[in-house]
């Protein structure tokens, strides 16, 4: 079954709550950028940080670069699914205030009040900090956590209600009648099989988040009332490693949108590609216990469980999407500018960033790695050479067909400053790692200062190319048109 219905007059966007989406995801990744830099320079001896500090900047750098990045991924997902489905604009902006909300109770608890208990908020860390930070601190960033994660429950719920409205089920979103043999030809559009996959997994993991943070919560002022620490570390990893690893899957969408149209060939739902998504739906939600092979107490068969699906979860939708990337632009006579160009790039970051993942989430080598700056490398390699490229593709994107993008020398210059010292930062993490420096450390020993040093000069230039793209979509955004005089969604209309 395939749906293609076409956006009105032109093809651009004019959605204001789009661009804002953006405009906001994009600031704020710059910023936790800084952050990152600084966390560097205060490692290698650079500057001199607090050590307190210190963990307050992480704790704000991871919350803050996934949110980020999951509110711009969001973006293109809902940018692209409304051609196919009809989805709610109230939602959308509903999410975005939630968003904002979260943000600045986050921000409040760890500055203000001094929560430094990292993104993943270990039960019963927040309740018990040996003084670390009052209970203020935690539940403003616990309830800013569980604000931000009903607004994104809320626009998932909406993406499932669309697709099972137009598709008749997540299981037709999905091709399921292609993919058991029930039907000839292919299936729903790529963006709509994505989506379909980022619902399904999203709500299951912003509910296991939701309800770990409503216990913690509870705990702080009810001490009496507790949960069992591995089932809440459990909750946690499977809500934190589906969400951030839901990025990439809603990123891919601009992948296979806009290569699609610069190369003028469709990118084809096939039989192949549809088994490939449905395999990663069912195993990105059940491999996070590679984070937990050290605990000891975790039932072994989850333990086994976790490392095998880990290497399946890297490959079907990887190689059928880099392959596929590959045959698309392979002599279509596509001409290459900075939005295409940053495509094809994330799917180079996206393969290479899997790899030590994989490596990772082999026991033997997890015991030894896995909290060393091993697991940052990959992470950073993963998000910023794979799915931030998607995401300021996407902006350039827009600022083209919107007729207000008129490349310039200093773009691509930006472009391949950003590329190449981010391929040299994650090589930093990745020998920091391997000579065992660990993560989440503020202090660090003599040997592993140097590592620190050119990690920072690389985050530096990094920041710099960042920054030109942010004022490029700021200004983008400055000069174009608001009216929405598009047409979208089934009956041509946005709800």
């Amino acid at each position: 079954m395939s749906t293609n219905i076409v956006m009105g007059e032109t093809t651009n966007s004019r959605n204001k709550t789009i661009v804002m989406y953006l405009l906001t995801g994009s600031l704020i990744i710059l910023l936790m950028m800084v952050f990152g830099v600084l966390m560097l320079m205060a490692q290698g001896k650079m500057i001199e940080v607090d050590p307190g500090f210190f963990y307050e900047i992480m704790t704000v750098h991871g919350t803050g670069m996934i949110g980020a990045a999951a509110l711009a991924a969001a973006a293109v997902m809902w940018y692209f699914l409304s051609k196919y489905v009809q989805l709610s604009k109230a939602i959308l902006i509903t999410n975005f205030i939630c968003f904002i909300i979260g943000v600045v109770m986050v921000l409040i608890g760890i500055f203000v009040f001094d929560f430094a208990g990292a993104w993943t908020f270990l039960y019963p860390l927040p309740a018990i900090s040996a003084g670390g930070w009052a209970t203020t601190g935690a539940t403003l960033y616990l309830g800013g956590m569980l604000i931000l994660g009903v607004g994104f429950l809320l626009l998932y719920l909406d993406v499932a209600r669309a697709i099972i409205k137009q598709y008749g089920s997540l299981g037709g979103g999905l091709g399921w009648r292609v993919v058991i043999g029930k039907e000839k030809g292919f299936g729903p559009p790529a963006t709509v099989v994505a989506s379909t996959m980022v619902a399904i997994v999203n709500i299951t993991a912003l509910t296991a988040g939701a309800t770990v943070l409503t216990m913690s919560l509870i705990n702080i002022y009810i001490p009496t009332i507790t949960i069992d620490p591995l089932l809440a570390k459990n909750l946690t990893y499977a809500f934190g490693h589906i969400f951030a690893n839901s990025i990439i899957y809603m990123g891919v969408i601009a992948v296979y949108e806009i290569l699609s149209a610069y190369a003028n060939r469709p990118w084809k739902a096939n039989r192949p590609f549809l088994i490939a998504w449905n395999c990663s739906t069912l195993f990105t939600i059940i491999i996070y216990p590679h984070h937990l092979l050290m605990d000891f107490a975790l039932p072994k068969w989850m333990i086994i469980l976790g490392q095998v699906l880990s290497y399946a979860n890297g490959l079907p939708v990887l190689v059928i999407t880099a392959y596929g990337a590959l045959m698309i632009v392979y002599r279509s006579g596509i001409k290459w500018d900075i939005a295409s160009s940053f495509m094809f790039i994330s799917m180079f970051g996206w393969v290479i960033g899997v790899v030590p993942a994989i490596i990772d989430a082999t026991i033997v080598v997890n015991h030894v790695m896995h909290n060393t700056k091993w697991v940052p490398g990959h992470f950073h390699m993963y998000m910023g050479l794979g799915a931030t490229t998607m995401l300021f593709g996407f902006m350039y994107y827009l600022a083209k067909v919107n007729k207000k993008g008129k490349e310039t020398t200093r773009d691509t210059i930006s472009f391949w400053m950003y590329a190449m010292f981010f391929i040299g930062l994650c090589g930093t993490f990745l020998f920091s790692g391997k000579v065992g420096a660990p993560r989440r450390w503020a202090e660090h020993f003599p040997e592993w200062i140097p590592y620190d040093r050119m990690g920072a000069i690389f985050g530096i230039f990094i920041v710099l190319a960042v920054l030109i793209f942010v004022i490029r979509f700021w200004n983008f955004s400055r000069s174009i048109d608001y009216k929405y005089q598009e047409k979208i969604g089934p009956n041509n209309h946005v709800a």
